[in-house]
């Protein structure tokens, strides 16, 4: 068997006023939200940055909120992906950048770039933005993430770009985006946004026994066998590190269903 990388799961965000004696113990202070939250997941998608900037001191409280071990993943600004000419982002992207995020340190994950559904694939545009995305910043490693939600980008063109650039495509299970199963970097990163606040996981069980089985592979470097990749020629296997979030529907038992998935794969 392939040597495997780590499985995170997490949610989106840690302040949800209906988590508050669900996922939260009652009488939990509303400031110590985040640190129970990340010693019972091992991720969050921090979705605050998506619609404003913030402090340096802001990121540095959030990681000394955490354990040792610890991974946020960083939802870029809006301003950065919500334009006509993506390639002329590079403004917003710098301003997105720089506003103290290495402060996260060792907390920090990947960043995950989203796009509107209306936006559809132009190929010279999109490389052209991409092209934005440094590795490094201040001597800190990045990784990036692309969302991408409108059918046009069911394209091998598109995972070409990406994988010539290190870029994972965000495997995304929704009722109207694409699912893009293509392996494209040195990480994996899903959102799962198909839940239900009507079951007490979130997932049936068999929902989350299908997604813990895919994961297992995905962390070994290895597209699931029940879904089809764009460009079956792929990178080798090796060990990825992988990170799934449960976002939007049945966001009330997005983190039972965060914690059951890491049961499954061995939290």
């Amino acid at each position: 068997m392939a040597q495997a990388g780590k499985i995170r799961a997490g949610i989106g965000g840690w302040t949800f006023e209906p988590w508050r004696g669900v996922f939260y113990p009652k009488g939990l202070k509303h400031a110590e939200e985040l640190a129970y939250a990340s010693r019972e997941l091992t991720s969050i998608e921090i979705n605050s940055t998506y619609y404003s900037s913030q402090k340096p001191q802001t990121f540095a409280k959030w990681a000394a909120a955490t354990p040792e071990g610890f991974v946020f993943a960083l939802k870029a600004s809006r301003f950065c992906t919500n334009r006509r000419v993506l390639s002329e982002a590079g403004e917003s992207v710098g301003k997105f950048l720089n506003q103290g995020i290495v402060e996260l340190g060792d907390r920090l994950g990947p960043i995950l770039w989203q796009f509107a559904p209306t936006k559809a694939f132009d190929p010279d545009d999109f490389a052209g933005f991409l092209d934005l995305l440094p590795k490094t910043l201040e001597g800190l490693a990045l990784r990036h993430c692309v969302e991408v939600r409108h059918a046009s980008f069911v394209d091998p063109a598109f995972v070409k770009l990406c994988r010539d650039r290190d870029v994972a495509i965000c495997l995304s299970e929704h009722q109207h985006y694409p699912l893009i199963c293509d392996i494209t970097a040195d990480f994996v990163y899903a959102r799962l946004q198909m839940g239900s606040d009507d079951i007490p996981t979130g997932y049936a069980p068999k929902g989350l026994d299908a997604w813990a089985a895919r994961l297992k592979d995905y962390s070994q470097g290895r597209v699931p066998g029940d879904l089809v990749p764009l460009d079956r020629t792929g990178p080798a296997e090796g060990p990825r590190e992988t990170f799934v979030f449960f976002i939007h529907e049945g966001k009330v038992r997005a983190p039972a269903a965060a914690q059951e998935l890491l049961k499954r794969v061995g939290k």
